[in-house]
């Protein structure tokens, strides 16, 4: 028959009904404890603890969830922390060839240099030179390029402007080399460029070494562009060099 109820169906109603049965009477033996006055105390206690275990498993996860941003936070300090020993290690085996070396005294600073006393033969005496000696540019350090703003320096690295200012150290020898030769040994070539020299120093470049563009171009591959002023910028800015301009020049004085 479609009616039939399944066996199993009728198992589960049982047992649902036996429950309710159960949970009623429970409820009607804590209604009658309830009513009693002699357990009137032992319930205010057990809600006293009741309400105190509450705050205890609030307090708990309040510690839980401090400890979690604790470990979270060590978490990114450690990789952080391994982030900059890598690049820290890389930076120690690849150490720009421009970084200027620190000089290293070779007696230990606790003992005294031991004194040698060596007596030279007299030399035969020099005639005094009248030459200044040609003045470079020094190579800029780590530290001065990092005083360098953000928006001077765009994408250019402190390799590339220490290249510029080795680049342009030779325009300042190949001219002051010329200037310093006899006349009669120069070429014709270097005659003209001679005759150019003098032209264009000025009052305020007297005593002073400076090239200008054309130099640049006649001793280095450099090109003189708008990426070669950005970085005379940061030259300006490090203290290697500064600009006089006029006469339609712009003389690069070497600081």
């Amino acid at each position: 028959m479609k009616g039939d109820m399944d066996p199993g169906d009728l198992d589960e109603l049982c047992s649902h009904v036996n429950s309710k049965i159960s949970l009623i009477k429970k409820t009607l033996q804590l209604r009658n404890i309830g009513q009693d006055p002699s357990l009137n105390s032992v319930l205010s206690k057990i809600a006293f603890e009741m309400h105190s275990l509450y705050n205890l498993l609030n307090n708990l996860e309040t510690e839980v969830q401090r400890q979690e941003t604790i470990a979270n936070s060590l978490r990114e300090l450690q990789a952080t922390v391994e982030r900059d020993f890598t690049e820290a290690s890389h930076l120690k085996e690849n150490i720009p060839p421009h970084l200027p070396k620190r000089t290293q005294s070779s007696s230990a600073p606790d003992e005294a240099p031991e004194m040698v006393v060596k007596v030279a033969a007299p030399e035969p005496a020099k005639k005094p030179s009248k030459e200044k000696p040609i003045k470079e540019m020094e190579l800029i350090t780590v530290h001065e390029f990092g005083t360098v703003p953000a928006y001077m320096k765009n994408r250019l690295t402190y390799e590339q402007i220490n290249n510029i200012i080795e680049e342009l150290n030779k325009a300042v020898v190949g001219k002051y080399k010329i200037l310093h030769q006899p006349l009669k040994s120069l070429s014709n070539q270097a005659r003209k460029q001679l005759s150019r020299y003098k032209e264009e120093e000025t009052k305020d470049t007297k005593g002073q070494f400076f090239i200008v563009d054309q130099d640049i171009k006649d001793f280095t591959q450099v090109k003189v562009d708008k990426r070669f002023h950005g970085m005379l910028s940061i030259l300006r800015h490090c203290h290697r060099l500064r600009e006089i301009r006029g006469k339609g020049l712009v003389r690069y004085i070497i600081c």
